[in-house]
């Protein structure tokens, strides 16, 4: 028998025969980078990843803090600069503590419990922010929005830290791309119906409320089945413990070139991520700020996922370098374009299709540039390794986004298309610099 294939485990003859045309594995089971034991619980591990990411994938685009909570913030009659705070708070506060995160992480045989716990903590914040809808307005409401908002993303960097490392132990090297490339596949479809759903209702408080709480239950439907996860016990060592020692790790950055250029790669490529507020206002500005628009932009969101990310995943097994330069290109060059439209201060009649393009393209290429990164990364290392990697790089890029997180809300308050050219700008340079990574995939 080939030395990294093993016998299927005892599952279902469905769930072998889906698997197989799902992650395209029907030439005996692919075994790269994991346990023989891990192998043959691949199927069933497969689809409880797939089922858990779909659902919180999905709850993350209706609570989203790019579309749902500036447009709460406003109906709640919260100061406008509030705002702009959402991104960088959910990204930030997801990623900067992932250093003491991960010492944490460590020190578990078995990991899959922290992304169970911060599943639970994660929904419990959702239906606390749709308790707020309800309850409280003005600048109150915008407050203990943020508050939330701030729990929510740590115990988000928990789960981020905690998902990389039981997939890299449960899943094949070859086989990463294909199921993050389905489960946005999935989430696609379900963002898709709740878009379109939310188009037909009235703006109504209680609406917001509504997809609040919804979102809340996926998370803790998520996080039930997350754990059903077969996960064996790994290694602990290297575990570190205080926050000097954990600082320590970020001499990573000086040491090893390849993760150091991985990350200033990714740092300059985070106007994927950061520009879609910046489109939605506009958005807004030319075409009004009805509902129905909400409905519109997450019903695009969800398509692009849909179309693209099977595509990027199966890509990204191949080659993730490409895959992440292509579409942080292609992010660039589309905000560039909304840049140029902005200024030319076009009818609202020919808005209409426009931004809706334009917010189709950003989302099918950052669907690229989160699948072409998170597969690389997965791939550089092995074993513990990948944690410190991980932390490393979600840490320090989690203090960049929110540093440009400000900035760009200081920007935007002199001009917004400015800001979205300067974050096109920057993708361009991310997507050069990852052409000088090295090959880790196949």
């Amino acid at each position: 028998m080939h030395p990294d294939k093993t016998p299927a485990g005892a599952h279902p003859a469905w769930m072998e025969s889906v698997y197989e045309r799902l992650a395209e594995d029907d030439d005996g089971r692919v075994c790269h980078a994991i346990s023989d034991d891990a192998c043959r619980e691949t199927p069933g591990n497969f689809f409880r990843m797939l089922i858990a990411n779909a659902m919180s994938t999905v709850a993350d685009s209706v609570a989203s803090a790019k579309t749902t909570l500036p447009w709460l913030l406003l109906q709640l009659g919260a100061p406008g600069w509030m705002g702009a705070l959402l991104v960088p708070i959910r990204e930030s506060g997801s990623m900067l503590p992932q250093l003491l995160i991960g010492a944490v992480v460590r020190h578990q045989r078995v990991r899959k419990w922290v992304w169970v716990g911060g599943g639970v903590l994660q929904g419990l914040c959702l239906a606390a922010m749709g308790w707020v809808a309800l309850a409280m307005q003005g600048l109150a409401a915008g407050v203990a929005l943020v508050v939330l908002l701030i729990l929510f993303s740590l115990a988000r960097g928990a789960c981020s830290i905690a998902y990389k490392d039981v997939q890299g132990k449960t899943i094949p090297k070859t086989r990463r791309g294909r199921l993050s490339g389905w489960i946005g596949a999935v989430a696609g479809v379900a963002s898709m119906s709740v878009g379109a759903v939310l188009g037909a209702l009235p703006g109504a408080l209680a609406v917001y409320a509504g997809l609040l709480l919804g979102a809340a239950l996926l998370w803790l439907l998520a996080a039930w089945v997350f754990a059903t996860i077969i996960e064996f016990p790994g290694a602990t060592e290297g575990g570190i413990n205080g926050l000097a020692q954990a600082l320590g790790k970020l001499a990573l950055l000086r040491d090893d070139a390849p993760f150091r250029r991985f990350v200033l790669a990714r740092a300059l490529a985070m106007g994927s991520g950061l520009a879609a507020p910046f489109y939605v206002a506009l958005a807004r500005d030319s075409l009004g700020d009805a509902l129905a628009w909400l409905g519109v932009f997450i019903a695009i969101e969800g398509l692009a996922g849909l179309l693209s990310s099977p595509v990027w995943g199966r890509w990204a097994d191949r080659a993730s370098r490409e895959v992440f330069a292509v579409a942080s290109a292609l992010a660039a060059m589309v905000s560039l374009a909304v840049a140029l439209w902005s200024w030319m201060q076009m009818p609202p009649a020919a808005s209409a299709w426009f931004f809706p393009v334009a917010f189709f393209t950003l989302g099918v290429s950052h669907a690229g540039v989160r699948l072409g990164r998170k597969t690389y990364l997965l791939d550089m290392a092995d074993d513990n390794a990948r944690t410190d990697y991980v932390a490393v790089s979600n840490s320090v890029i989690g203090l960049l986004l929110l540093l440009s997180g400000l900035l760009g809300a200081l920007a935007a308050s002199f001009s917004v298309p400015l800001t979205v050219l300067l974050l096109g700008l920057c993708g361009l340079a991310g997507a050069g610099m990852s052409l000088r990574w090295q090959s880790v995939s196949g």
